[in-house]
């Protein structure tokens, strides 16, 4: 099966301008995230079998797979492709699961033929990475056009109230005896979480820094670029959203 309009994993498109993203999403991130386990992504995706089930879903795409912790689990029932930009992830995604088709690429820029896809999940906070929101809007767009009309697209993202209210400062931990530094904060402006990274031992210092969207902005978002909002969680039980929950889960549909 192919949806593709060019070459799987060496792929590449988006912009040439470096953004923090580009810098971060490398070797080193895998030290800080690597306590994110399978049974997590088995959770996530159990949530969408289970909201999902009686409707037929032939392809796949998960959008920002990163190393393909849900790639995985996502192929033990549907046929799925993944997506990211970081081609260091991409390899050790590809180790992992050497038959699973793997592509490199900007979300904005997406290189699949129109209709391909009966639903595209963004997991684990891989979404308001950009400084203007007219890109969001871009990537959602795009997302759109790769999507059959009735598909389902997953938003899995940050609780924008709870990041607010509980997010910590600072923290220190150490992981395969790399001293990780974490710095939080709120941008002036209110508009971002932002994380400073920092390997004690190299010196090595990376950011992060993501949008802080509330469901009402991501529905906004996903009206204007063609879905119908379908269900709204809190977590990965099911559990309906509030401010306290951990996560913000969106279901829409594409109309």
């Amino acid at each position: 099966m192919s949806v593709l309009t060019g070459d799987p994993i060496l792929m590449t498109a988006g912009s040439q301008e470096a953004d923090w993203f580009e810098e971060w999403f490398g070797e080193d991130y895998l030290h800080i995230y690597q306590h994110r386990d399978e049974m997590e992504a088995e959770r996530a995706v159990e949530l969408i079998a289970t909201n999902l089930a009686g409707r037929r879903i032939d392809t796949v795409l998960d959008l920002a797979c990163g190393a393909g912790r849900h790639t995985r689990v996502l192929r033990e029932r549907w046929w799925t492709v993944g997506l990211d930009l970081s081609m260091s992830l991409l390899k050790i995604a590809r180790k992992e699961s050497s038959d699973a088709p793997y592509v490199r690429a900007d979300m904005r820029e997406l290189p699949f033929a129109e209709s391909s896809f009966d639903l595209v999940v963004n997991l684990f906070t891989s979404f308001g990475y950009f400084g203007d929101d007219s890109e969001h809007i871009r990537v959602l767009a795009c997302v759109g056009a790769a999507m059959k009309h009735g598909g389902t697209l997953v938003i899995d993202f940050l609780n924008a109230s709870q990041v607010r209210r509980d997010l910590v400062a600072y923290d220190e931990r150490v992981e395969n005896g790399i001293t990780i530094e974490q710095r939080r904060a709120i941008s002036p402006d209110d508009r971002f979480v932002e994380k400073t990274i920092r390997l004690r031992e190299s010196g090595k210092e990376y950011i992060e820094r993501v949008r802080l969207l509330s469901p009402r902005d991501l529905q906004r978002m996903l009206i204007a670029t063609g879905f119908r909002i379908a269900k709204l969680f809190g977590d990965y039980s099911g559990g309906d959203w509030s401010e306290d929950s951990p996560r913000t889960i969106l279901f829409a549909s594409r109309e």
